[in-house]
């Protein structure tokens, strides 16, 4: 007990526990000159990023920010790879928004109720839960969520109000009330689209860095990859001022966010219970409001950050204490923190600080920016997610998995969960289908030669001792058999049962069956079967010789076709 406990507080559990201790050592001034580059340029990121996904959420602005700043500080704890970022992601915000009902109060709660799910399953390890959602269906619930989201944002485009959030009435009503299209917003909006199209290619376009250019070269080029990184704030800012300066005249030109909340929000548990117009809505009301929910959203969470499962666990339970919606790890800027050079965790504390900032003194200055500005940050973001490409490549590598690909995508346009089901619901079918129906290679020497191409598993039973049936025992006249087990590796009992009634129907036929390379384990617990008739060898060619004597077997070693490529066939 003493031991358990010694190695329970040791240094090494501890560090393994809270990855700070690991790098902390080792931090040094160049480090934190670098952290603090990065940390910054991420920042500018977030802020216009936030402001955006709060959008997407259905909730007012500053419930994106106060979701960005509490997970850069988690992580810096419990956080293992120097470049992941946690906060609001589009995909994140877009189930917020289908299952938080637009109010903050479901939201806030959600994101406590994700967390504790997300923290049980990293400490259970569970994580294994989500290696049954093939990839296609991650790619179509993806390419299927940037669908929604980018097309959601071309009413802000276009200065429309009013149009319903459901995808198939979006469309509709945003087609519908295009007439009401208002140039200011539609001219902002696709300058924006252009300029930050414009700068990312800039800022990819540029060469690597060497020291051996020019000093005004070197000036201008980090001028341009800033600025290319940053491109989400510096386009929002302008947009800004544009706004600003036409205001300023008494012209509303444009559609702008409005006031939002100044201030940091305050720490406090959430709200389990919800005032309306009419009552109030209890936990067990708001639990059922949820419905799927509880389940999606957590995965989803896993999926974007299967490997920080306890981090962002943790983000999310502390974060709800500050009005935080759901976080997880977010792609498009874990890479612009990886390219801005960041040497460690501890850039995220420099990422907070610039959010924490910007809800303290510029929450006012908010007002003024425009919608328009915001959906094309939020279009441009979401682009790179949306790859149809994928359908080729399944349908050159696999066309079957083109059916759980299409079921996720088309399904997740009516309900995000339903898309998610019917994905994984195929994807299951196919592999169960590949259990219960293993391939089968049959060699005919006279003695026929079995060989099961994959394991043998309870579903596949009957079907591989009826294609033994129909296929040998049947046959005219029936041949001796040779079972070759050798990528069989596991078995139960209905296994077991299922090859003593294999053996006893050879036995009445009076046909020879044998086994061969049974691995050990696999023999171990037929042995204990104590199976009547069971003849097992560690070898096809030793059973060979058992039935035909070794000038058998020597004249299939001196011919020109190897053993198992003759008279050979698949079932399946």
């Amino acid at each position: 007990m003493a031991s358990v406990v010694r190695q329970c507080c040791s240094y090494r559990t501890l560090k393994r526990r809270l990855p700070i201790l690991a790098w902390l050592p080792q931090y040094s001034f160049q480090w934190l000159r670098m952290d603090l580059l990065a940390g910054v340029t991420v920042g500018l990121t977030v802020v216009p990023q936030a402001l955006a996904y709060a959008e997407i959420a259905g909730l007012p602005v500053q419930y994106g920010l106060y979701s960005s700043f509490i997970g850069c500080f988690v992580y810096c704890f419990l956080g293992t790879s120097k470049d992941i970022t946690l906060g609001p992601t589009a995909i994140m915000s877009l189930l917020v928004a289908s299952y938080a009902c637009h109010d903050p109060v479901y939201a806030v709660l959600l994101a406590f109720l994700c967390g504790c799910i997300q923290l049980t399953m990293g400490i259970l390890h569970l994580g294994f839960l989500v290696d049954f959602i093939s990839y296609p269906v991650i790619k179509g619930f993806t390419s299927s969520a940037a669908l929604t989201i980018g097309f959601g944002q071309v009413k802000n485009i276009l200065g429309l109000c009013d149009i319903p959030r459901q995808f198939f009435r979006e469309v509709y009503y945003t087609f519908h009330n295009i007439a009401e299209t208002r140039v200011g917003d539609l001219v902002l909006g696709l300058v924006c689209v252009f300029l930050l199209v414009l700068l990312k290619m800039m800022k990819n376009q540029l060469p690597e860095r060497s020291g051996h250019q020019p000093f005004l070269n070197r000036v201008c080029s980090n001028i341009v990859r800033f600025t290319g990184t940053a491109r989400n704030a510096v386009v929002v800012v302008a947009a800004s001022l544009v706004a600003y300066s036409f205001e300023s005249q008494d012209q509303h030109v444009f559609t702008l966010t409005g006031k939002a909340a100044r201030g940091l929000p305050p720490f406090r548990l959430p709200s389990f219970s919800d005032s309306v117009s009419n009552g109030t809505v209890c936990f067990t009301e708001m639990l059922q409001n949820f419905g799927a929910g509880l389940a999606v959203v957590p995965l989803v969470g896993f999926l974007e950050s299967i490997a920080i499962a306890k981090a962002f666990g943790s983000a999310n339970i502390l974060g709800s204490f500050l009005s935080s919606y759901p976080v997880t790890g977010s792609f498009g800027r874990t890479a612009v923190n990886s390219q801005t050079g960041v040497r460690s965790p501890a850039g995220g504390i420099a990422t907070g600080v610039v959010v924490l900032l910007s809800l303290a003194f510029l929450t006012p200055l908010f007002f003024y920016i425009p919608k328009a500005a915001l959906a094309a940050v939020i279009i441009c973001a979401v682009s790179a997610v949306f790859d149809l490409r994928i359908v080729a490549v399944l349908w050159r590598v696999k066309r079957l998995d083109l059916l759980p690909f299409l079921a996720s995508f088309l399904g997740c346009f009516w309900e995000i969960q339903y898309g998610i089901l019917a994905g994984i619901a195929l994807s299951g079918t196919i592999l169960f289908f590949n259990i219960a129906r293993p391939e089968i290679k049959i060699s005919d020497y006279g003695t026929v030669i079995v060989q099961l191409q994959s394991g043998l598993n309870f579903p596949a039973v009957e079907y591989v001792c009826d294609q033994l049936y129909q296929r040998l025992l049947e046959a005219s006249p029936p041949s001796s058999v040779i079972l070759d087990c050798l990528h069989v590796s596991s078995i139960d009992y209905t296994t077991v049962n299922g090859l003593r009634e294999l053996i006893q129907t050879f036995q009445r036929k009076k046909v020879c069956l044998l086994f061969s390379n049974f691995q050990p384990k696999i023999l171990s617990i037929l042995t204990s079967a104590e199976i009547e008739g069971l003849r097992h060898f560690d070898s096809t060619e030793a059973a060979l010789r058992h039935l035909h004597g070794d000038d058998y077997t020597h004249n299939l070693e001196e011919s020109e076709e190897p053993l198992l490529n003759r008279h050979e066939g698949f079932y399946s």
